[in-house]
């Protein structure tokens, strides 16, 4: 492949690469009914006037499967987790007993678990969509060094099949990160 039109897809699919690893982190916060650190991810403690994730003020861990246990570096930022877990609205309560917060990780319902995988679903397809446009964006650049920058016509349509092929790996890595995302919400 010419220099000229590996860059393109190789810009592209850096783009598409990121559209995958924003979904992975996505993934991370669906919570399936076991602990860990990861569900604590979008709360946002008021830490002398600056909103800072939990594992930034604190040591979160997971003693059991339904456990997190949160042990706040100063004692004074123990009510203000407590609120800050209840305002992000991720279904967890917390508990203290003046040194430790506690959350038990609840059991996921038949609706949350169909909930869930109807959103990793949609999450898919938005990644889905956003690769599908890297390779558009890719195919009109390609279009465009052809007809104003002297690619070989040979040369664009190797990098349109290159541009194919990287598409379809990331498609395909999308399909196989939700379907493992299902298997494991629906795991009881």
């Amino acid at each position: 492949m010419l220099p000229q039109a590996k860059e393109i897809v190789e810009a592209q699919s850096a783009k598409m690469q990121g559209a995958v690893d924003f979904l992975e982190e996505d993934l991370k916060n669906y919570r399936v009914g076991k602990a860990s650190p990861t569900l604590l991810n979008p709360v946002l403690v008021d830490y002398y006037g600056t909103p800072t994730p939990v594992n930034q003020v604190a040591s979160v861990t997971t003693p059991d499967a339904k456990t997190i246990a949160i042990q706040p570096w100063e004692r004074s930022l123990i009510a203000k987790i407590e609120k800050a877990i209840i305002d992000a609205n991720i279904g967890l309560t917390p508990s203290n007993n003046g040194e430790i917060i506690r959350c038990m990780v609840p059991a996921l319902t038949e609706d949350r678990r169909k909930e869930l995988i109807k959103k990793a679903k949609a999450q898919g397809e938005t990644s889905k969509v956003t690769i599908r446009n890297a390779r558009r964006d890719g195919i009109d650049l390609l279009k465009k060094a052809q007809k104003n920058d002297g690619l070989s016509e040979d040369g664009e349509k190797e990098g349109e099949d290159e541009l194919q092929k990287v598409t379809d790996k990331f498609v395909k890595l999308v399909d196989e990160m939700i379907a493992a995302k299902e298997k494991d919400i629906l795991t009881v």
